[in-house]
């Protein structure tokens, strides 16, 4: 009898593994590779996950903070995939299987309910990534799938002389081989390396004759110059609007949140232009422009500091801001903006002031460069998507083949629109499986 789903370590391998022949093999327990797993089990297939780590979904247990931004909740498909921006036409056909709604019945229909926050981003009630993981580990125990963990994988082995061409063992660290008639790669890409994802899917991709673009992090807080920021490190602004210049020509403008650290700046927002900077920055200094009160203009701004100012008259300047700004940033926009921090507020100048709101409506830091791919969310670059069929995630180069989750080079904006890569290419691979 062979081993069910576990997350441990396999201390020894059962040897009658290897004498099987499964319908499918998949390589890769993160969240695409424990769905595809699961639907091709829940289809009545015999199925084998192979899992390098000693325990399953790794990455997908620190996901946003270890929240687990699960999906975005927008139910249009258009309006969804028109954030893939040119890829969107290859993903229609997946998503037309399987979508959002799709994804949030499947974990709601198994015991984990599910709030909507900011931007549609969707998380767990529990806030905690273990309710999705623990939704997965069942649904492939259900399936009766067979882990086999601690068990990195080197490569495929194929017929090369057949046609169509056929793989028909997948080859471990140690010389055993597991057989099957088709096999699902969901290895991942580079991000976060210490949870297994480094890259070999992409690799054993080229061996067997597929195109792939180089990996590169995509989703990855940025550095900055400015020593000021380090101060802020730990705070959130939930509403900002964020503006890149080069040359003091403006080059992107997005709204949302930003998160201030002590090397420089992340945030759902800073990550969604992280590719950006990375290509500015190119061409010459980059510079982060924040709007911190991007719900007043100038003059609803210039307005709103008056009757503060004559509300705390008799105030010093430096203890005048607190109602306004978060009690951290009171002394770096202090500090900026020039005025004698003990000077009453009566006597803050019409000048000074004007000079307090565009500061408000404009703070500046330099971007530096971006962190590793170390600290990527997620990164670009996989096997290119015209060598693949999104009808059945199959690769067009060996049919008994199957692409899914983060070995597919697909750039996506943060807001649980990877996760939902995953669920979508991992339910449609694992119902495909022949």
């Amino acid at each position: 009898m062979t081993k069910s789903v576990t997350t441990k370590t396999v201390p020894t391998i059962p040897q009658e593994i290897f004498g099987q022949i499964f319908d499918v093999a998949v390589i890769g327990g993160g969240p695409a590779g424990m769905m595809a797993a699961g639907r091709a089990a829940e289809r009545g297939l015999k199925v084998i996950l192979i899992e390098k780590n000693d325990s399953l979904g790794k990455k997908l247990l620190i996901t946003g903070g270890g929240r687990c931004n699960v999906t975005n909740a927008e139910f249009d498909d258009r309006t969804l995939l028109a954030k893939f921006k040119e890829n969107d036409k290859f993903l229609f056909s997946a998503f037309s299987q399987w979508s959002v709604k799709e994804s949030l019945d499947f974990f709601n229909s198994r015991g984990m309910a599910t709030k909507i926050e900011a931007e549609k981003r969707v998380f767990p009630t529990s806030d905690k990534a273990r309710s999705v993981w623990n939704v997965l580990v069942e649904y492939m125990k259900k399936g009766t799938v067979t882990v086999l963990s601690n068990s990195p994988v080197i490569g495929f082995n194929e017929i090369t002389e057949a046609s169509p061409r056929q793989i028909t063992s997948v080859q471990l660290k140690g010389g055993k081989t597991i057989q099957a008639r088709s096999f699902m790669l969901a290895t991942g890409g580079k991000s976060r390396p210490e949870t297994g994802s480094t890259g070999e899917g992409f690799e054993w991709l080229k061996t067997l004759g597929h195109t792939v673009v180089e990996s590169d992090a995509a989703l990855v807080p940025v550095k900055v110059k400015d020593s000021w920021v380090k101060q802020l490190s730990g705070l959130t602004l939930p509403e900002v609007k964020i503006t890149l210049f080069q040359n003091e020509t403006k080059q992107l403008m997005k709204k949302g949140k930003i998160l201030f650290t002590h090397f420089g700046v992340s945030g759902p927002t800073i990550l969604n232009m992280s590719k950006d900077i990375r290509e500015l920055l190119k061409y010459g200094e980059v510079i982060i422009s924040v709007d911190i009160m991007p719900k007043h203009d100038y003059s609803t701004l210039n307005d709103a500091l008056q009757e503060l100012f004559k509300k705390e008259s008799n105030k010093k300047f430096k203890n005048s801001l607190g109602s306004l700004l978060p009690s951290s940033l009171v002394p770096v926009i202090i500090e900026k903006s020039g005025i004698n921090p003990d000077t009453f507020c009566h006597s803050v100048t019409r000048e000074e002031r004007l000079d307090l709101v565009k500061l408000l409506k404009d703070v500046r830091m330099r971007a530096t460069g971006l962190l590793g791919v170390e600290k990527a969310i997620v990164t670009s670059g996989g096997v290119v998507l015209t060598e693949v069929d999104f009808r059945t995630m199959q690769s067009k180069l060996i049919p008994n083949l199957y692409v899914v989750g983060d070995v597919l080079n697909i750039d996506r904006p943060s807001g649980g629109y990877s996760l939902q890569i995953c669920w979508t290419t991992g339910y449609v691979a694992g119902n495909s499986a022949k």
